[in-house]
């Protein structure tokens, strides 16, 4: 899920303490742009929740639940962060479709790794264009900046649980150099369906 600004400023009604109104209009739309990304992210993972099957299903399954929790947290986080700001949040469907800059998630029933593997590249996604707008924030508003920071930490801590499931013993990824969902859900189930002594003779052979 790769992912663009898909954000203009945004109108104001009121200005908040030692904000001026541009000031406020850009960063209202930097939090909109954010909105609908784990808006998004949000649906994914319920998405991936409810269609992950085979081995380590149960594993996989649990640990999306508190994932999808917290990132909605968040999205109340910076809806209420918009309103504080002078704007109004849009968390619509037909907003979503129409601000977002990325495609539908690209897997539907698949099995652990690949649906890991296709998660991986969406919240390479996310983390990045939140990473983008604490550095557009950075001298705007250290408050909304805060905000982001604490957030991105926490999706990375979940991209890190994603990533164990993906990773060998010498630190290699199984969707690694893979850039799309479909690419990196392929690499992760050809790698999980690849026999056990062939994957012991691969990881013999690193430096």
């Amino acid at each position: 899920m790769a992912q663009g600004n898909g954000r203009t400023s945004r109108k104001v009604t009121f200005l908040p303490a030692g904000l001026d109104r541009k000031a406020s209009e850009q960063l209202v739309g930097i939090l909109q742009a954010r909105l609908v990304s784990l808006i998004d992210l949000g649906l994914t993972l319920k998405h991936i929740h409810w269609n992950v099957v085979g081995p380590h299903f149960i594993g996989v399954h649990t640990m999306l639940d508190p994932q999808a929790a917290s990132v909605n947290e968040m999205i109340d986080q910076l809806a209420e962060r918009i309103t504080t700001l002078g704007g109004s949040p849009d968390g619509r469907p037909g907003t979503i479709v129409k601000q977002r800059t990325w495609d539908d998630y690209s897997l539907g029933r698949d099995l652990v790794d690949a649906h890991l593997g296709a998660l991986d590249q969406v919240y390479i996604g996310v983390i990045t264009s939140h990473r983008d707008a604490i550095a557009e924030t950075e001298e705007i508003d250290p408050v909304t900046q805060d905000l982001l920071i604490e957030q991105t930490e926490a999706l990375e801590q979940f991209h890190w649980f994603v990533r164990a499931h993906l990773e060998d013993a010498g630190g290699h990824l199984a969707d690694a150099g893979r850039t799309t969902e479909k690419s990196a859900a392929a690499s992760a189930r050809k790698a999980t369906d690849a026999p056990a002594p062939a994957k012991r003779r691969r990881a013999s052979t690193r430096s």
